[in-house]
């Protein structure tokens, strides 16, 4: 059942109200995609607060003032649903460890240090129901 910001699951309710609206409106998607609501809210979830770390003030306040999300709102349906239950990677370039969903075009996030990058590909796959696989600096798989 799609949610708006007078209904939405308990999960939420402690969320920042800005990260509440971004992870209704990514909810909202994925439900949008048959995605089953029990894995659609803690994926909404850890998203919209992916989200709001990653992104600067002018594009949260940006976000902020835009129509509130409705049980109604159409969604993009051309989204990658296949990536979603996708196995996490963590490897190394660029001189920083990556954290990548299998297929995805960009990392989700980069580090400084393996254990940070494989503790967040950790937290990524247990919402998605997928692994991590890990390698080594030089590319071997562990």
């Amino acid at each position: 059942m799609p949610w708006d910001t007078q209904d939405y699951p308990a999960a939420m309710k402690n969320l920042d109200n800005v990260v509440r609206k971004k992870a209704i409106d990514i909810g909202n998607a994925l439900l949008d995609n048959d995605y089953p609501e029990d894995r659609a809210i803690p994926i909404a979830i850890s998203q919209a607060e992916d989200w709001y770390d990653k992104s600067d003030s002018g594009e949260i306040d940006s976000f902020k003032y835009q129509k509130k999300p409705t049980k109604h709102d159409a969604h993009d349906n051309n989204t990658n649903s296949d990536l979603l239950d996708n196995d996490v990677i963590v490897y190394y370039a660029d001189d920083e460890w990556k954290v990548e969903t299998k297929g995805a075009q960009k990392p989700d996030s980069t580090y400084h240090s393996k254990k940070e990058a494989i503790d967040r590909a950790k937290a990524i796959a247990s919402n998605k129901e997928s692994s991590v696989i890990t390698y080594t600096k030089e590319g071997k798989r562990q």
